[in-house]
Protein backbone atom coordinates (compact mmCIF):
# COMPACT_ATOMS: atom_id res chain seq x y z
CA UNK A 1 0.00 0.00 0.00
CA UNK A 2 2.61 1.96 1.00
CA UNK A 3 4.58 1.61 -2.34
CA UNK A 4 1.04 2.42 -4.27
CA UNK A 5 1.14 5.34 -2.63
CA UNK A 6 4.67 6.98 -3.36
CA UNK A 7 3.93 5.63 -6.98
CA UNK A 8 1.12 8.30 -7.32
CA UNK A 9 2.96 10.99 -5.05
CA UNK A 10 5.79 10.26 -7.65
CA UNK A 11 3.12 10.90 -10.52
CA UNK A 12 1.29 13.29 -9.57
CA UNK A 13 4.60 15.67 -9.07
CA UNK A 14 5.70 14.40 -12.24
CA UNK A 15 2.78 15.59 -14.45
CA UNK A 16 2.75 19.11 -12.48
CA UNK A 17 6.35 19.64 -13.23
CA UNK A 18 5.94 19.01 -16.94
CA UNK A 19 2.89 21.07 -17.00
CA UNK A 20 3.93 24.24 -18.78
CA UNK A 21 3.29 27.53 -17.02
CA UNK A 22 1.81 30.25 -18.87
CA UNK A 23 3.90 32.84 -20.27
CA UNK A 24 2.97 36.17 -17.87
CA UNK A 25 3.87 38.64 -21.12
CA UNK A 26 1.38 36.62 -22.86
CA UNK A 27 -1.02 37.33 -20.72
CA UNK A 28 -0.32 40.48 -19.84
CA UNK A 29 -1.23 41.06 -23.68
CA UNK A 30 -4.37 39.10 -23.00
CA UNK A 31 -5.68 41.28 -21.01
CA UNK A 32 -4.64 43.93 -22.89
CA UNK A 33 -6.17 43.28 -25.95
CA UNK A 34 -8.74 41.36 -25.78
CA UNK A 35 -11.51 43.98 -25.71
CA UNK A 36 -10.27 45.29 -28.61
CA UNK A 37 -10.15 41.50 -30.31
CA UNK A 38 -13.99 41.04 -29.24
CA UNK A 39 -15.11 44.44 -30.27
CA UNK A 40 -13.26 43.05 -34.20
CA UNK A 41 -15.20 40.09 -33.82
CA UNK A 42 -18.38 42.17 -33.26
CA UNK A 43 -17.87 44.74 -36.14
CA UNK A 44 -15.99 42.35 -38.86
CA UNK A 45 -16.97 38.59 -38.03
CA UNK A 46 -13.24 37.46 -37.10
CA UNK A 47 -12.73 35.16 -34.62
CA UNK A 48 -11.58 37.19 -31.28
CA UNK A 49 -9.53 33.98 -30.62
CA UNK A 50 -8.11 34.09 -34.00
CA UNK A 51 -7.17 37.59 -33.87
CA UNK A 52 -5.64 37.71 -30.44
CA UNK A 53 -3.31 34.22 -31.20
CA UNK A 54 -2.63 36.20 -34.54
CA UNK A 55 -1.24 39.42 -32.56
CA UNK A 56 0.63 36.94 -29.81
CA UNK A 57 2.44 35.17 -32.46
CA UNK A 58 3.49 37.71 -35.10
CA UNK A 59 4.17 40.12 -32.57
CA UNK A 60 5.80 37.52 -29.97
CA UNK A 61 2.99 40.00 -27.28
CA UNK A 62 3.98 42.86 -28.62
CA UNK A 63 8.06 42.79 -28.01
CA UNK A 64 9.16 41.70 -31.79
CA UNK A 65 11.04 44.58 -33.39
CA UNK A 66 8.12 45.25 -35.67
CA UNK A 67 5.61 45.94 -33.05
CA UNK A 68 8.50 47.89 -30.82
CA UNK A 69 9.40 50.19 -33.64
CA UNK A 70 6.35 50.15 -36.40
CA UNK A 71 3.70 49.13 -33.77
CA UNK A 72 2.69 46.33 -36.47
CA UNK A 73 1.32 43.28 -34.32
CA UNK A 74 0.36 40.96 -37.22
CA UNK A 75 3.48 41.42 -39.96
CA UNK A 76 1.21 42.94 -43.06
CA UNK A 77 3.78 43.65 -45.38
CA UNK A 78 2.85 46.83 -47.89
CA UNK A 79 1.06 46.54 -51.03
CA UNK A 80 0.35 48.37 -53.79
CA UNK A 81 -2.57 50.24 -52.27
CA UNK A 82 -0.64 50.71 -49.09
CA UNK A 83 -0.28 54.73 -48.78
CA UNK A 84 0.85 54.53 -45.03
CA UNK A 85 4.43 54.82 -43.40
CA UNK A 86 6.65 51.80 -43.59
CA UNK A 87 9.04 50.11 -41.99
CA UNK A 88 11.84 47.62 -43.74
CA UNK A 89 12.66 44.64 -41.89
CA UNK A 90 14.42 41.80 -42.49
CA UNK A 91 12.03 38.84 -43.04
CA UNK A 92 11.82 36.31 -45.69
CA UNK A 93 14.07 38.04 -47.38
CA UNK A 94 16.48 41.03 -46.67
CA UNK A 95 15.03 44.77 -46.29
CA UNK A 96 11.27 43.71 -46.45
CA UNK A 97 8.53 46.47 -46.98
CA UNK A 98 6.08 46.39 -43.77
CA UNK A 99 3.24 48.93 -42.73
CA UNK A 100 4.01 51.22 -40.27
CA UNK A 101 1.10 52.44 -37.77
CA UNK A 102 0.89 55.50 -35.30
CA UNK A 103 0.03 52.86 -32.57
CA UNK A 104 -1.00 49.26 -32.11
CA UNK A 105 -4.82 50.21 -32.02
CA UNK A 106 -4.63 50.92 -35.58
CA UNK A 107 -2.51 47.61 -36.46
CA UNK A 108 -5.25 45.86 -35.01
CA UNK A 109 -8.12 47.81 -36.88
CA UNK A 110 -5.98 47.41 -40.05
CA UNK A 111 -5.72 43.74 -40.17
CA UNK A 112 -9.48 43.38 -39.46
CA UNK A 113 -9.54 45.78 -42.79
CA UNK A 114 -6.69 43.56 -44.41
CA UNK A 115 -8.95 40.44 -43.75
CA UNK A 116 -11.91 41.78 -45.72
CA UNK A 117 -9.86 41.46 -49.00
CA UNK A 118 -11.40 39.00 -51.71
CA UNK A 119 -8.03 36.57 -51.02
CA UNK A 120 -9.75 35.34 -47.59
CA UNK A 121 -13.74 35.72 -48.25
CA UNK A 122 -13.64 32.09 -48.02
CA UNK A 123 -12.62 32.37 -44.06
CA UNK A 124 -15.91 34.01 -43.41
CA UNK A 125 -17.79 30.54 -44.77
CA UNK A 126 -16.53 29.09 -41.28
CA UNK A 127 -18.42 30.19 -37.58
CA UNK A 128 -16.28 32.19 -35.21
CA UNK A 129 -16.79 29.42 -32.51
CA UNK A 130 -13.92 27.23 -35.44
CA UNK A 131 -11.00 28.92 -34.23
CA UNK A 132 -9.78 25.30 -35.98
CA UNK A 133 -11.24 25.82 -39.09
CA UNK A 134 -9.93 29.67 -39.66
CA UNK A 135 -6.72 29.04 -38.44
CA UNK A 136 -6.49 26.37 -41.50
CA UNK A 137 -8.57 28.43 -43.90
CA UNK A 138 -5.91 31.65 -43.25
CA UNK A 139 -3.12 29.70 -44.20
CA UNK A 140 -4.57 27.84 -47.20
CA UNK A 141 -5.47 31.64 -48.22
CA UNK A 142 -1.77 32.34 -48.07
CA UNK A 143 -1.89 34.18 -45.01
CA UNK A 144 1.99 33.18 -44.17
CA UNK A 145 4.58 31.14 -45.87
CA UNK A 146 4.88 29.17 -42.31
CA UNK A 147 3.80 25.36 -43.04
CA UNK A 148 3.28 24.95 -39.54
CA UNK A 149 0.99 28.61 -39.33
CA UNK A 150 -2.22 27.09 -38.20
CA UNK A 151 -1.04 24.48 -35.30
CA UNK A 152 0.43 27.18 -33.95
CA UNK A 153 -2.32 29.65 -33.91
CA UNK A 154 -4.29 26.51 -32.48
CA UNK A 155 -1.69 25.97 -29.66
CA UNK A 156 -1.83 29.56 -28.51
CA UNK A 157 -5.83 29.23 -28.69
CA UNK A 158 -5.74 26.17 -26.61
CA UNK A 159 -2.96 26.83 -24.28
CA UNK A 160 -4.56 30.24 -23.32
CA UNK A 161 -7.92 29.17 -23.48
CA UNK A 162 -8.60 31.91 -26.13
CA UNK A 163 -11.92 30.39 -27.61
CA UNK A 164 -13.64 31.79 -24.54
CA UNK A 165 -12.51 35.31 -24.24
CA UNK A 166 -15.82 36.49 -24.60
CA UNK A 167 -17.14 34.18 -21.84
CA UNK A 168 -19.23 35.74 -18.90
CA UNK A 169 -16.66 35.80 -15.89
CA UNK A 170 -13.50 35.53 -18.25
CA UNK A 171 -10.81 38.19 -16.72
CA UNK A 172 -12.27 36.98 -12.77
CA UNK A 173 -9.07 35.90 -10.54
CA UNK A 174 -8.90 32.20 -10.39
CA UNK A 175 -10.11 30.80 -6.89
CA UNK A 176 -9.75 27.62 -4.95
CA UNK A 177 -6.35 25.53 -5.92
CA UNK A 178 -5.56 27.85 -8.64
CA UNK A 179 -3.20 30.89 -8.47
CA UNK A 180 -5.52 33.98 -9.22
CA UNK A 181 -4.15 36.20 -11.75
CA UNK A 182 -5.71 39.45 -12.28
CA UNK A 183 -7.89 39.70 -15.29
CA UNK A 184 -7.06 36.24 -16.40
CA UNK A 185 -9.37 33.09 -16.24
CA UNK A 186 -7.28 30.23 -16.53
CA UNK A 187 -5.84 28.01 -13.48
CA UNK A 188 -1.77 28.26 -13.47
CA UNK A 189 -1.00 25.77 -10.91
CA UNK A 190 -4.00 23.45 -11.96
CA UNK A 191 -3.06 23.02 -15.14
CA UNK A 192 -1.88 19.41 -14.35
CA UNK A 193 -5.57 18.32 -13.18
CA UNK A 194 -7.93 20.72 -15.18
CA UNK A 195 -9.11 18.63 -18.46
CA UNK A 196 -9.67 21.78 -21.25
CA UNK A 197 -13.37 22.45 -22.23
CA UNK A 198 -14.28 20.42 -25.07
CA UNK A 199 -13.77 21.56 -28.62
CA UNK A 200 -16.56 22.49 -30.69
CA UNK A 201 -17.84 20.46 -33.65
CA UNK A 202 -17.10 21.59 -36.52
CA UNK A 203 -20.69 23.02 -38.03
CA UNK A 204 -21.19 22.25 -41.92
CA UNK A 205 -21.68 26.49 -42.61
CA UNK A 206 -21.20 29.86 -40.52
CA UNK A 207 -24.15 30.73 -38.12
CA UNK A 208 -25.90 33.63 -38.79
CA UNK A 209 -27.34 35.18 -35.02
CA UNK A 210 -28.86 38.30 -34.86
CA UNK A 211 -28.53 40.61 -31.70
CA UNK A 212 -25.44 40.82 -30.06
CA UNK A 213 -23.79 37.92 -31.52
CA UNK A 214 -21.29 38.09 -34.11
CA UNK A 215 -22.85 37.84 -37.72
CA UNK A 216 -20.72 35.61 -39.69
CA UNK A 217 -20.52 36.44 -43.61
CA UNK A 218 -21.87 33.60 -45.99
CA UNK A 219 -20.32 33.87 -49.73
CA UNK A 220 -20.98 30.70 -52.01
CA UNK A 221 -18.73 32.43 -54.52
CA UNK A 222 -15.43 30.55 -55.79
CA UNK A 223 -12.39 32.55 -54.02
CA UNK A 224 -10.72 34.31 -57.00
CA UNK A 225 -7.67 33.57 -58.65
CA UNK A 226 -4.45 34.10 -56.94
CA UNK A 227 -2.91 37.71 -57.81
CA UNK A 228 1.05 37.70 -58.17
CA UNK A 229 2.15 41.08 -56.70
CA UNK A 230 3.93 43.98 -58.95
CA UNK A 231 7.46 43.20 -59.18
CA UNK A 232 9.84 46.18 -58.13
CA UNK A 233 10.15 46.94 -61.62
CA UNK A 234 6.66 47.01 -62.76
CA UNK A 235 5.71 48.89 -59.65
CA UNK A 236 7.92 51.91 -60.66
CA UNK A 237 6.91 51.72 -63.95
CA UNK A 238 3.09 52.29 -63.20
CA UNK A 239 3.76 54.77 -60.86
CA UNK A 240 5.61 56.82 -63.43
CA UNK A 241 2.76 56.01 -65.91
CA UNK A 242 0.43 57.96 -63.43
CA UNK A 243 3.62 60.33 -62.45
CA UNK A 244 4.95 61.85 -66.02
CA UNK A 245 8.44 62.93 -64.91
CA UNK A 246 10.08 66.15 -65.71
CA UNK A 247 13.10 67.74 -65.38
CA UNK A 248 14.88 70.91 -63.76
CA UNK A 249 18.31 71.64 -63.16
CA UNK A 250 19.03 68.65 -65.34
CA UNK A 251 17.20 66.34 -62.38
CA UNK A 252 14.36 63.98 -62.88
CA UNK A 253 11.08 65.06 -60.98
CA UNK A 254 7.32 64.38 -60.66
CA UNK A 255 4.85 66.22 -58.94
CA UNK A 256 2.37 65.28 -55.94
CA UNK A 257 -0.81 63.89 -56.85
CA UNK A 258 -3.97 64.06 -54.36
CA UNK A 259 -3.20 61.03 -51.58
CA UNK A 260 1.26 60.99 -52.21
CA UNK A 261 3.51 60.48 -49.50
CA UNK A 262 6.72 60.34 -49.02
CA UNK A 263 6.60 56.71 -47.74
CA UNK A 264 4.16 55.73 -50.62
CA UNK A 265 6.45 56.94 -53.40
CA UNK A 266 9.80 55.60 -52.05
CA UNK A 267 8.21 52.18 -51.96
CA UNK A 268 6.97 52.62 -55.58
CA UNK A 269 10.02 53.89 -56.54
CA UNK A 270 12.23 50.88 -54.67
CA UNK A 271 14.28 53.56 -52.72
CA UNK A 272 14.25 54.24 -48.93
CA UNK A 273 12.02 56.64 -47.26
CA UNK A 274 15.08 58.54 -45.65
CA UNK A 275 16.73 58.61 -49.00
CA UNK A 276 13.91 60.74 -51.22
CA UNK A 277 13.32 62.93 -48.20
CA UNK A 278 16.70 64.08 -47.86
CA UNK A 279 17.01 64.33 -52.02
CA UNK A 280 14.22 66.99 -51.26
CA UNK A 281 15.43 68.52 -48.29
CA UNK A 282 12.24 66.94 -46.12
CA UNK A 283 13.20 65.87 -43.52
CA UNK A 284 10.03 66.22 -40.81
CA UNK A 285 8.08 67.67 -43.78
CA UNK A 286 4.71 66.83 -45.08
CA UNK A 287 4.07 66.36 -48.74
CA UNK A 288 1.52 68.48 -50.15
CA UNK A 289 0.01 68.12 -53.68
CA UNK A 290 1.99 70.13 -56.17
CA UNK A 291 5.19 69.62 -54.77
CA UNK A 292 7.90 68.57 -56.66
CA UNK A 293 9.96 64.98 -55.32
CA UNK A 294 12.94 65.32 -56.88
CA UNK A 295 14.21 61.26 -57.68
CA UNK A 296 17.70 61.72 -57.06
CA UNK A 297 20.39 64.54 -55.47
CA UNK A 298 19.67 67.73 -56.10
CA UNK A 299 22.45 69.96 -57.80
CA UNK A 300 24.57 72.09 -55.87
CA UNK A 301 24.44 74.89 -58.29
CA UNK A 302 22.18 76.22 -60.92
CA UNK A 303 23.26 77.74 -64.61
CA UNK A 304 25.30 80.99 -64.37
CA UNK A 305 22.84 83.12 -65.74
CA UNK A 306 20.71 82.13 -62.60
CA UNK A 307 22.94 82.49 -60.34
CA UNK A 308 21.64 85.63 -58.57
CA UNK A 309 18.02 86.31 -58.14
CA UNK A 310 15.31 88.45 -56.43
CA UNK A 311 13.05 87.16 -53.54
CA UNK A 312 9.63 88.96 -52.51
CA UNK A 313 8.43 88.96 -48.87
CA UNK A 314 6.35 85.80 -47.67
CA UNK A 315 8.59 83.20 -50.28
CA UNK A 316 9.73 80.25 -48.17
CA UNK A 317 13.60 79.16 -49.16
CA UNK A 318 12.39 75.56 -49.65
CA UNK A 319 10.00 76.36 -52.41
CA UNK A 320 12.47 78.07 -54.45
CA UNK A 321 14.95 75.43 -53.85
CA UNK A 322 12.46 73.23 -55.03
CA UNK A 323 11.68 74.79 -57.52
CA UNK A 324 15.52 75.83 -58.95
CA UNK A 325 16.36 72.45 -58.35
CA UNK A 326 19.05 73.09 -56.03
CA UNK A 327 20.13 72.02 -52.47
CA UNK A 328 19.16 74.43 -49.70
CA UNK A 329 22.34 73.49 -47.49
CA UNK A 330 24.45 74.88 -51.03
CA UNK A 331 21.73 77.88 -50.85
CA UNK A 332 22.49 78.81 -47.02
CA UNK A 333 25.86 78.17 -47.24
CA UNK A 334 26.41 80.60 -50.31
CA UNK A 335 24.17 83.24 -48.40
CA UNK A 336 25.09 82.70 -45.32
CA UNK A 337 21.76 82.09 -43.87
CA UNK A 338 21.19 81.00 -40.27
CA UNK A 339 19.70 77.45 -40.33
CA UNK A 340 16.34 78.71 -38.91
CA UNK A 341 15.80 80.65 -41.95
CA UNK A 342 12.04 79.51 -43.39
CA UNK A 343 10.77 82.42 -44.81
CA UNK A 344 12.13 86.07 -46.28
CA UNK A 345 10.65 89.01 -44.51
CA UNK A 346 11.49 91.72 -46.71
CA UNK A 347 12.61 91.78 -50.85
CA UNK A 348 15.89 90.89 -51.37
CA UNK A 349 18.86 89.59 -54.08
CA UNK A 350 20.15 86.16 -53.35
CA UNK A 351 22.78 83.80 -54.92
CA UNK A 352 22.09 80.41 -56.07
CA UNK A 353 25.64 80.09 -57.46
CA UNK A 354 28.84 81.65 -57.23
CA UNK A 355 29.07 85.01 -58.86
CA UNK A 356 32.94 85.90 -60.05
CA UNK A 357 33.76 89.28 -58.56
CA UNK A 358 30.79 89.60 -56.60
CA UNK A 359 31.81 86.80 -53.47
Amino acid sequence: MKRIAIFFAAMTLTFTAAAQKPNQTYLTYIEQWKATALQNQADYGIPASIIMAQALLESAAGTSELAVNANNHFGIKCTSEWFGAVYYYDDDSEGECFRQYSDAAESFKDHALFLQRPRYATCFEIAVEDYEGWAHRLKACGYATDNNYAPKLIKIIEEYRLDTLGVTGYGLPVTGDSVGVTGYGVPITGYSLAQPAAKPKRPLKAEVVHGTTPIAVITRDPEPPYEEPLSARDEKKLFLLQHPQKKCNGVSYVEAREGDTYANIAFRLNVRERSLREWNDALGRELNQGDRVYMSAKKKKVPQEKSLMWVHPGEALWDICQREGIQIAQVRKLNGFAPELRVFRTRQQIYLNKVKGER
